[in-house]
Parts: structure tokens; sequence; C-alpha cells
């Protein structure tokens, strides 16, 4: 099932998409990078993607901005945000434009894949998905 999930990751740190590229892709999910905002819409524009994991502070367009456009554009596709900064004001904004988990850095990878597993199942359940999409 999980080779059926694709994952944008957007974090302007190639170390940091690299590395949950690594992770997610040993889990068997498809994966996609962007390095900001825009590279990111215009990824889905291109494909549909699951789910998007992006960074909060990025060059060019910011992770709440990205968050807003996908949600209005894409409503389908879930969004995980990350921060560094463990700002609980940051977390409620992304949560009340309709982020479907975060995660703060630094963490674990078992941690990251606990929250994506989380995200799908969350977007599964509230109809954004069928099950026959899974197949």
């Amino acid at each position: 099932m999980k080779s059926s999930i694709s994952i944008l990751i957007v974090d302007d740190e190639s170390t940091m998409r690299g590395l949950l590229e690594k992770i997610l892709a040993r889990e068997g999910y498809q994966m996609y990078t962007a390095s900001n905002g825009v590279e990111a819409l215009e990824h889905l524009s291109e494909r549909k993607f699951d789910i998007v994991i992006s960074d909060m502070k990025m060059p060019k367009m910011g992770g709440l901005e990205l968050l807003k456009r996908i949600k209005k554009v894409y409503p389908g596709v879930g969004v995980i945000i990350m921060t560094a900064y463990g700002d609980t004001y940051s977390v409620k904004d992304a949560l009340l434009l309709g982020a479907d988990e975060y995660i703060t850095k630094p963490f674990k990878s078992y941690e990251i894949s606990l929250v994506v597993e989380r995200a799908y199942w969350r977007i599964l359940s509230a109809g954004q998905t069928t099950v026959e999409e899974l197949s």
C-alpha cells in the first residue's frame, strides 16, 4: 500500500530533503522533493501527491503560504508542517489553516514515519481518498 502513496518533501535545506527522502523511501513511499514553495506548486501542478511535508521557514514562499495555496487548489492533499522553532503560535496558525499534522525538528526517523501514517489515515478517513485508490 505504501508504494501507492506519493509524498512531496519541501525544504530549502538539501540535507533535510535527503534525510527525509531516505527515511520515507525506505518505508516504501514514492518520494519527490522541492527546495521551496514555488517549486512545490510546480510539482503539484504536474502530478498527484497524497501528502506534502513542508518546512515552515523557506525563501521565496514559506510553509504557511504554501499550505494556504495547497488547501485552496488541492484540498485533498494532506500537509505536514515541519518547524525547527517549536513556536506554538506558528503551529497553531498551521493547524488553523488546515495542516493535517506537524512535527518539530529535530526528530527521530520513527517519529516522521508515524506522523506521515497518521496524516494519511486522517485524509483517508475524511473521505478525501477512497479505498479503491489504494489499489
